[in-house]
């Protein structure tokens, strides 16, 4: 925690003494200058000095993108003139206050140098004001495949400085953007079922400071319970099964059998019944057979005619 409230104060300190040597270098150089620090979506009023009557009044924006722009105020006539500005910059009047620069909901895009030249009856005077657009970063919190988590402090400007409770990460990576925006990313790496499952990822910026909080590395007591669920729900379903085993045996096994009427069959002529019912005539003419053939045997043996046969 100590380490990052040092980060903390090392970042602003660092910050305001490069506004500051801005300052001095402009103010060496002869320069009425002044150093103005906003952040995106604020708005501001830049004045210029009365000194005397005033007769004519310019101001001259030059920004670190894009073209001049310049508004200017006769007195005389009571009219103002402007080319090539943005809708969110423009006059605003005050009752017995000289025309004011007023700039609303401030983006990016204005960052730059504000000068405004003013024509009185004592002489021309001029003063510089340096803009400097800060833009809060946005912080996620997230955690990777490997349950690491991962830090990201993206769109800041200047980068902003990351820092993690407990300590323990790897060397931060920049992005930078076309818009002069950067973002920073930082993974935590010393995660240990030995160690806190909860981590905390600080964000130092000269705009606030923030901090959010996730649990990603396994712990030994999350992975105790974690086994412990698998235990029970496996036990559920196994309990479930024979459950639904038994009730299947209960309904089909003692369900009583009903006899069904077998169909009727026409009845078929076989060929056994034909030879039943020639069987007795058979059987008769071999019994004739049998005695005729007794009665020539006898005839033969006593050489008699066998129309002379007894009997017959």
């Amino acid at each position: 925690m100590k380490a990052g409230t040092n980060m903390k104060i090392a970042g602003k300190t660092v910050y305001v003494f490069v506004l500051l040597t801005i300052t001095m270098v402009m103010r060496l150089a002869g320069n009425n200058s002044s150093v103005l620090v906003m952040t995106v979506g604020n708005s501001s009023v830049l004045t210029c000095p009365l000194r005397g009557n005033m007769t004519m009044l310019k101001w001259t924006i030059t920004p670190k993108a894009g073209g001049p722009c310049t508004l200017v105020y006769r007195v005389d006539t009571n009219r103002t003139h402007r080319t090539n500005c943005s809708d969110n910059i423009d006059w605003t009047f005050q009752a017995g206050l000289p025309p004011a620069l007023e700039i609303r909901q401030v983006g990016i895009a204005q960052e730059g140098n504000y000068s405004c030249e003013m024509a009185t009856t004592e002489g021309n005077f001029h003063d510089t004001y340096h803009l400097t657009v800060l833009a809060p970063p946005r912080l996620s919190l997230s955690c990777d495949e490997q349950g690491s988590p991962v830090c990201e402090a993206a769109v800041g400007k200047p980068p902003a400085q990351l820092s993690w409770l407990p300590e323990g990460s790897s060397p931060p990576e920049e992005k930078c953007h076309d818009n002069g925006t950067v973002t920073v990313l930082s993974k935590f790496m010393v995660c240990s079922p030995n160690v806190t499952n909860v981590t905390t990822c600080m964000v130092s910026h000269p705009a606030g400071n923030w901090s959010q909080s996730i649990a990603c590395c396994p712990s030994e007591k999350t992975n105790t319970n974690v086994f412990l669920y698998a235990c029970i729900i496996t036990c559920v379903l196994i309990s479930i099964t024979l459950l639904a085993v038994i009730c299947y045996f209960k309904l089909y096994s003692g369900r009583p059998c009903h006899k069904t009427k077998p169909p009727e069959i026409a009845p078929i002529h076989s060929q056994q019944d034909d030879t039943m019912e020639v069987e007795p005539y058979t059987t008769y003419v071999q019994k004739e057979n049998v005695i005729y053939n007794s009665v020539s045997d006898l005839t033969v043996g006593q050489n008699l005619p066998q129309d002379l046969c007894p009997g017959r």
